[in-house]
C-alpha cells in the first residue's frame, strides 16, 4: 500500500496560500515606501493659545506661592524682590522714591502708608519684616513710656473707696441717693472696706454698677481691723461680724467643740451652711 504525503495541497489550497503571500508583500512594500518618503506636511495639532496663556499664568502663580521667604529689611526691597513678594512696579517705585530722600520705614504700618499695598498683602509679608534692633528698642521705650503715663493718669483719677462721699459715689451711673447712702452705711458697719470685692456685698447693687464704680473708686487706704480668734471666740463675739449671723456662729463653735480646734480657716468649708463665696470674706476677720 502506497503511503500518502501530509504536505500535498489541492488546487484551492494553493491559490489561498498564493494570495496570502501576495497581500503580505504588498503591505511590506507600502511600509518601506512610506518610511523612505520625507515628511513635508504641516502638523494637524494646533496649540490653544488661550489655554497656554492660562497655564503660564498658573505656573507663575505657583512659583510665587512656593517661594520661601526669609526675614528681611523692607527698606532695601529691589524691583525683583518686590515682584516675588507680589508688589506692583508702582508700589515698589513709591518705596524707592521715599528711600531716595534719605528716610526709612520703621514699621509695617509705615511701610503700607508709603507703598499703599493692600491689607491682604501686608498681612502676608509683614511677619517677615526685620528692622534694626535700635528701632525695636526705641519702639519699646515709647510704648513703655506711654503705658506708664496712662497708668499714672489712671491712678490719679481713681479715688479711695473708704473716703468717698455720697456725692462722689453718685457720679457713677447706676448709683443714686439710695445706693450711695447704703454703700456708706455698709462701709461703716465693716469698719472700712478691706478689699474691692466687698463692694459686691452691698445689698441690691448690680454687678455691672459695681464694675463701673471700681473704675473710679478702689481700696487704697486699708483700715486696721482687730481679727477674732476662731478657736477661742464665743458665739456672741463671732456673731458680731457682719458676715456671720447668730446661727452660723453657734454652728462654728459646735463644730470646734466636736472636732477640736481649727487647724486652718479653710476648714470652714466643712460647714455646708456657709455659702462658698462668703468664706473668703469671713476669713478677712478671723485668725487662729
Amino acid at each position: 500500500m502506497k503511503k500518502q504525503s501530509h504536505f500535498k495541497f489541492n488546487k484551492q489550497e494553493r491559490s489561498g496560500i498564493f494570495f496570502l503571500l501576495l497581500i503580505i508583500f504588498v503591505f511590506q512594500g507600502i511600509y518601506f515606501y512610506v518610511k523612505a518618503q520625507p515628511f513635508n506636511g504641516n502638523p494637524k495639532v494646533e496649540v490653544n493659545t488661550l489655554a497656554q496663556s492660562r497655564l503660564d499664568s498658573l505656573k507663575n502663580t505657583v512659583e510665587k506661592d512656593t517661594l520661601k521667604l526669609f526675614p528681611f529689611n523692607p527698606n532695601y526691597i529691589t524691583d525683583y524682590k518686590g515682584y516675588t513678594l507680589g508688589m506692583s512696579s508702582v508700589e515698589v517705585d513709591r518705596l524707592l522714591t521715599y528711600r531716595a530722600t534719605g528716610r526709612f520705614v520703621n514699621s509695617a504700618e509705615e511701610f503700607q502708608e508709603v507703598t499703599q499695598i493692600s491689607d491682604s498683602l501686608l498681612a502676608t509679608v509683614a511677619p517677615y519684616f526685620k528692622f534694626p534692633k535700635w528701632v525695636n528698642q526705641q519702639k519699646n521705650k515709647t510704648e513703655i513710656g506711654k503705658s506708664s503715663q496712662d497708668e499714672a493718669a489712671k491712678s490719679k483719677s481713681i479715688k479711695d473707696l473708704n473716703s468717698a462721699t455720697a456725692k462722689e459715689l453718685r457720679t457713677v451711673s447706676g448709683i443714686g441717693e439710695t445706693f450711695s447712702k447704703r454703700i456708706i452705711k455698709f462701709r461703716d458697719r465693716l469698719g472700712g472696706f478691706l478689699v474691692n470685692e466687698q463692694l459686691y456685698d452691698v445689698y441690691g447693687l448690680e454687678p455691672e454698677v459695681v464694675k463701673r464704680a471700681l473704675e473710679k473708686f478702689q481700696v487704697m487706704d486699708v483700715p486696721t481691723v482687730q481679727k477674732i480668734n476662731i478657736n477661742t471666740a464665743t458665739v456672741e463675739q463671732l456673731s458680731s461680724l457682719i458676715y456671720i449671723d447668730f446661727n452660723l456662729a453657734r454652728e462654728i463653735v459646735s463644730y470646734r467643740e466636736t472636732n477640736g480646734a481649727f487647724s486652718s480657716l479653710d476648714e470652714l468649708k466643712e460647714l455646708t451652711s456657709i455659702p462658698a463665696d462668703r468664706i473668703e470674706r469671713i476669713k478677712l476677720y478671723l485668725t487662729l
